[in-house]
């Protein structure tokens, strides 16, 4: 591994030449077929180091596009990394093609120089995006009309953020008995699951709620991807609750919780009511606990999904959403800024020791 510090970028190759020889011996020595760079390079930048590296280069984007492909296990899901693969690949046609500066047709009825191969294969990936759009917005469809459904039922629709490898799918299987696969690895779960679920009890009547375990978030997660799972992520801007799941045992986690409210806002699911689930305490010396701010409100529930340490707290606390949601509604008619504030807990942030703590 090579760590490298600079003001900024080199334009070529994003290293500096003399870092780029570094590379090469090291690759050389290490009989490397793949070098991986940790950022963003540009087209221009990717092609130039395997030029002068002579081996396959991946940047951060294309790597995450290929874990990514490797997930996927539903057909939208696939559609959906497909896509972000053509988009991402639609703007490094030049790179290590020698077929490119062919050109076609020349002496044809229409005479002159004819279409050049690069050419004609950004045609054929933008017929097959607009062929993939149209899919996913089928699919988009259909999803639309099981929340509408979900609604009719006034069925709470729950949705599990966080970053990835914090623990949402052993979360979800612990709320839901869902068995769904969960694993100590970026990006286990692709695929958005849903299962309904009970929760408690709200005065004579069962609490029910259909949780959704979505595509984990990471720094730096590619615009392609984003583009092309917004259908996916309206699900999480439409929730009526957010759990955002936190690993309380990464050093990381201040950036990791940043990175995912960036995310969050990009995707218009900022104003959604959120509860932030530190889970994995189990790993550290945290105990089990529940967070309330200036109102009352809970704000951050510490659990381990693993053990079952503090589920019983998370599922109480959502029934105390669900109670203050339906205050809310039976007062909308008086529009009291105080029943708003009652089940709006996002001004508030959690505490949470630092890492050194």
């Amino acid at each position: 591994m090579l760590t490298v510090r600079r003001d900024r970028p080199d334009a070529a190759y994003f290293v500096g030449s003399g870092k780029v020889e570094e590379l090469k011996s090291e690759a050389t020595a290490a009989d490397a077929s793949l070098v991986i760079f940790d950022v963003a390079l540009s087209p221009a930048q990717q092609r130039n180091l395997e030029q002068t590296l002579g081996l396959w280069v991946l940047d951060r984007t294309a790597l995450i596009l290929y874990i990514f492909s490797r997930r996927a296990k539903s057909r939208e899901g696939k559609l959906q990394v497909e896509l972000a693969q053509l988009d991402h690949l639609s703007t490094r046609l030049v790179r290590g093609w020698s077929h490119l500066e062919r050109q076609r047709g020349g002496l044809g009825k229409t005479g002159g120089p004819g279409e050049k191969q690069i050419e004609l294969d950004r045609r054929m990936i933008g017929v097959k995006v607009r062929r993939l759009r149209d899919r996913l917005k089928q699919s988009e469809k259909q999803r639309r009309t099981r929340r509408r459904a979900r609604s009719r039922n006034d069925v709470v629709s729950i949705s599990l953020v966080g970053y990835t490898n914090a623990g949402k799918s052993t979360l979800f299987n612990a709320l839901t008995q869902a068995g769904v696969y969960a694993a100590d690895q970026l990006f286990a779960t692709l695929d958005t699951t849903a299962r309904r679920c009970h929760l408690g009890i709200n005065g004579d009547s069962k609490v029910e709620a259909v949780v959704s375990d979505t595509v984990g978030f990471i720094r730096g997660l590619p615009h392609q991807l984003i583009e092309a799972f917004k259908s996916t992520l309206n699900e999480t801007a439409e929730a009526d609750l957010l759990l955002h799941v936190v690993d309380a045992a990464s050093p990381a986690r201040a950036e990791q919780i940043a990175e995912v409210e960036r995310v969050l806002t990009d995707i218009g699911a900022d104003k959604v009511p959120t509860i932030v689930v530190y889970n994995k305490i189990d790993l550290t010396a945290r105990p089990a606990a529940v967070e309330r701010d200036v109102r009352d409100n809970i704000v951050a529930v510490s659990v381990s999904a693993q053990s079952g340490l503090g589920l019983e707290a998370l599922r109480g606390a959502i029934v105390e959403f669900v109670e203050r949601s339906a205050r809310l509604d039976s007062s909308a008619g008086e529009g009291t800024d105080d029943a708003l504030d009652a089940v709006n807990p996002n001004d508030d942030a959690p505490s949470w020791p630092s890492a050194a703590a």
